[in-house]
């Protein structure tokens, strides 16, 4: 299906934010995508994703709006992090509504800390329909030191080059026993209940969002990808996470062989075909859009 692309000016705060409008041929979509772009990157290499991922949706029937929200790419004002965007996600929505009146539901699609701002929006505003989300950021000092202890060591001690730097000058038993040692200390003491402030602000705020969110969601995890893991662990590790991700709205996709950021146009191809089937099977499900 051929497609059409447009600027579209987002108002939020006094400033400005860019978006890009991906619009399919036939018009009168009932259900739309919004990429929500997180974290300072170029658009190429790797990260074009969310280019082809809006091409791709978009040539499925689905309009798509791209932006980055304030502080981040085209967008105006100063330098926010993912935890701070509830605004420009709902003025996102509103110039997508506006652009698009045939919408009855928005979707929200984000990948990393984008992933996890969409879950900390979604149950605060009825015209999202559903969320894609994709290796999700949930790292505190207790996930990541149990991930690197769960999938980096063990692994190290697997690798035969491992085992060739032990047995020459090149290694440091004394470093490694303390980079071991520290990893262990911070997952005690995240079991402990002595995460950082912060860490714990965000991933309550994240609970409170998927666990209040009433609509379908996807959560596409690659399976070479330590952010993904400690998603994972997260997930393994606390009963709240583990309650929230088990119901039967949520599914969870794994996707052999790939990376953080997709970079393979196969499995990126992949994670596209993923989210369009989901979209085709949770378009009966969508909501009015409140307007």
């Amino acid at each position: 299906m051929s497609t059409a692309v447009s600027v579209l000016p987002i108002g939020c705060g006094g400033d400005e934010l860019l978006g890009m409008l991906h619009t399919p041929a036939d018009a009168g979509a009932a259900v739309g995508v919004l990429i929500v772009v997180g974290g300072p990157q170029y658009r190429v290499g790797s990260h074009r994703q969310f280019v082809t991922a809006a091409r791709a949706l978009a040539a499925g029937g689905y309009p798509v709006l791209r932006f980055d929200y304030r502080g981040m790419g085209d967008s105006a004002a100063q330098v926010r992090t993912f935890e701070a965007v509830n605004e420009d996600i709902r003025a996102a929505i509103d110039a997508f509504c506006k652009a698009v009146p045939t919408l009855h539901s928005v979707v929200l699609y984000g990948l990393c800390d984008a992933a996890s701002a969409v879950m900390m929006y979604a149950a605060g505003d009825a015209r999202v329909g559903g969320l894609i989300v994709l290796n999700p950021w949930a790292r505190t000092q207790a996930t990541q030191a149990a991930t690197h202890l769960r999938h980096y060591y063990v692994q190290r001690f697997l690798q035969p080059a491992f085992w060739r730097k032990l047995f020459s000058a090149r290694f440091n038993p004394l470093r490694a026993g303390r980079e071991l040692l520290s990893s262990v200390g911070r997952v005690w003491r995240g079991g402990s209940g002595t995460q950082g402030p912060s860490s714990t602000h965000f991933l309550e705020r994240m609970l409170a969002g998927i666990t209040g969110f009433p609509g379908r969601v996807l959560v596409l995890i690659s399976e070479h990808d330590l952010t993904a893991k400690e998603f994972l662990q997260l997930c393994q590790s606390d009963a709240r996470w583990r309650k929230a991700m088990g119901a039967a709205r949520v599914q969870q996709v794994p996707l052999t062989g790939a990376d953080h950021t997709f970079s393979t146009r196969a499995d990126l191809d992949a994670a596209n075909r993923h989210a369009l089937d989901w979209l085709t099977a949770a378009g009966s499900a969508s909501k009015p859009v409140s307007r």
